[in-house]
């Protein structure tokens, strides 16, 4: 009996070993597509290719000067041009160089800062 209990013990202490690693290598930084694809949703209707001519483009709004200075040209002369996952790439460099702050009204509305 003795044996047994130790036994479980071993595997409960080894299982929470197992989850606090894995959640401690999940990058901080990381954002789901979700999150992105609710973005777009208050940005822009969810519409990923959407020019409406005010100067921001795309499904996150992206200016063209943000776009070109974040190496967006490599996918499109603007983000409407881009697919969704190339948009969110940009958007990544975005976060990282920007933070939220880029998208100030949708992010603090859909809860990501």
């Amino acid at each position: 009996m003795r044996m047994r209990t130790l036994s479980a013990t071993l595997l409960v202490a080894l299982t929470a070993v197992v989850l606090v690693t894995a959640t401690l290598a999940a990058p901080a930084s990381a954002t789901s597509m979700r999150t992105w694809s609710r973005l777009a949703k208050c940005e822009s209707g969810g519409n990923w290719h959407i020019n409406t001519h005010n100067g921001y483009y795309g499904g996150l709004q992206i200016s063209s000067g943000t776009w070109r200075a974040h190496g967006g040209k490599k996918y499109g002369s603007n983000a409407h041009r881009a697919s969704k996952r190339q948009q969110v790439v940009i958007a990544k460099r975005i976060k990282r160089s920007q933070g939220w702050g880029a998208w100030p009204s949708c992010s603090r509305r859909i809860g990501a800062r």
